[in-house]
């Protein structure tokens, strides 16, 4: 058997994307990485690219924890102690201390009862929403959600599923009130912060919507929320978009990956909800977890977080972001407001975005352009993420490269 049958239409596809413009291309390759020095953060070296030092605008490290001291030496500490691997899933032989340890500290960050860690968020949404979503279930989804939750809810097979227009509550509210009596039960699904815009969910006001309605379904109305790109970045204390809006999520999942600095995702809620989940999760309990050593790096993460350090960065985050994005203003390009480190460029149009994607790239800056049909035709752009250990002057940098566009 080979796959010389298949090989002209994989060629073909690939090929056609390219066309379009929308391909991923080959993948920039990080081979070294140069201190901060002289007011600027540190920069990165690509393989195939000589002593060129890159700025790096589109890493999701927001608080920029992945090279501290502090989290290193967790990780190296607990990889002496246990090895660079778990050896097993959870339930045989692969849960450490470590692992207790970060689901007690993420269960306390965010005011749960209970935690539980998986190998990434992408797989925690994969392995929650379908143990959530029946055949007697609806779900109602914003239009702009993750692809992550758009794939759940294809595994899920649901009774029926509506998307709303991005955060369009008035036809989420009429979602609730057309569904009424029947089906049993409801999954309101959303991300908190919205990866490629950077606007996020009104939680508290979603909230509301579905209390007013729970009572027409038996089995009542869960809000679940991916806040990958809030936990860490967003709000007064960096817990996320519940902090910043007021509102409480009744499932609430996150990311090691970003703001931590280190890797893996994980869920929280109840105690119930989470040892349920524990016994039916397909990417828990037939997935590796991930490292003890990785376990305990994130943990020194949210404690760098929670303490004077933490609070110094989420300023410096803001500062940066907003130092950004009134650069981007004054220079007469879109973008969206906000508070969040995600600031995008609103090109509106694929081979412009490429076109200023190249011309950072020849300026030392690495940026990420998103293309239809990443995006809706028409909202093309470039998105930038500022780290907490981004400079003034590395923005300006950014800023006067640019400049020199034309």
């Amino acid at each position: 058997m080979t796959l010389q049958k298949l090989q002209s239409f994989l060629e073909d596809h690939v090929a056609g994307l390219h066309a379009k413009g929308v391909a991923k291309g080959d993948e920039k390759i990080i081979v070294g990485l140069r201190p901060a020095e002289d007011g600027f953060s540190e920069r990165y070296l690509l393989d195939g690219y000589g002593d060129r030092a890159f700025l790096r605008m589109n890493s999701n490290s927001y608080l920029g924890l992945s090279l501290h001291p502090r989290v290193i030496e967790a990780e190296a500490r607990a990889a002496e102690l246990f090895g660079t691997g778990p050896g097993a899933v959870r339930f045989i032989s692969g849960t450490y201390a470590q692992h207790i340890e970060l689901e007690g500290e993420l269960a306390e960050f965010h005011g749960r009862e209970s935690a539980m860690v998986m190998s990434a968020a992408y797989a925690t949404v994969i392995g929650v929403l379908p143990q959530l979503i029946t055949r007697d279930t609806l779900v109602v989804s914003d239009a702009l959600n993750h692809n992550c939750i758009i794939n759940a809810i294809r595994l899920s097979q649901p009774a029926d599923k509506v998307v709303y227009r991005h955060l369009d509550l008035k036809e989420l509210d009429a979602a609730l009130a057309k569904a009424s009596g029947k089906v049993k039960r409801v999954c309101v699904v959303t991300d908190g912060v919205f990866s490629m815009r950077g606007d996020y969910a009104p939680l508290a006001e979603i909230a509301a919507i579905c209390e007013r309605h729970e009572p027409a379904f038996a089995e009542g109305i869960m809000t679940v929320v991916d806040d990958s790109h809030g936990v860490g970045a967003f709000g007064a204390n960096g817990r996320g978009t519940e902090e910043q809006t007021g509102g409480r999520a009744d499932i609430l999942i996150g990311t090691l990956g970003k703001a931590f600095g280190v890797n893996g995702g994980y869920v929280v809620a109840d105690a119930a909800m989470i040892d349920y989940l524990r016994e039916t999760s397909p990417t828990y309990i037939y997935s590796n977890p991930i490292t003890p050593a990785e376990a305990a790096a994130a943990a020194e993460s949210i404690r760098i977080l929670e303490g004077a350090e933490g609070r110094q960065r989420l300023t410096n985050l803001s500062q940066r972001s907003d130092q950004l994005r009134t650069g981007l203003t004054g220079l007469g390009y879109e973008t969206i407001a906000g508070d969040h480190p995600i600031v995008p460029i609103m090109i509106r149009d694929t081979e412009k975005t490429s076109a200023l994607v190249a011309h950072l790239f020849e300026n030392n800056i690495l940026v990420t352009g998103l293309n239809y049909p990443v995006v809706p035709k028409g909202d093309e752009e470039i998105r930038l993420q500022v780290s907490a250990v981004h400079t003034e002057g590395d923005v300006g940098f950014f800023l006067d490269a640019l400049r020199s566009f034309h």
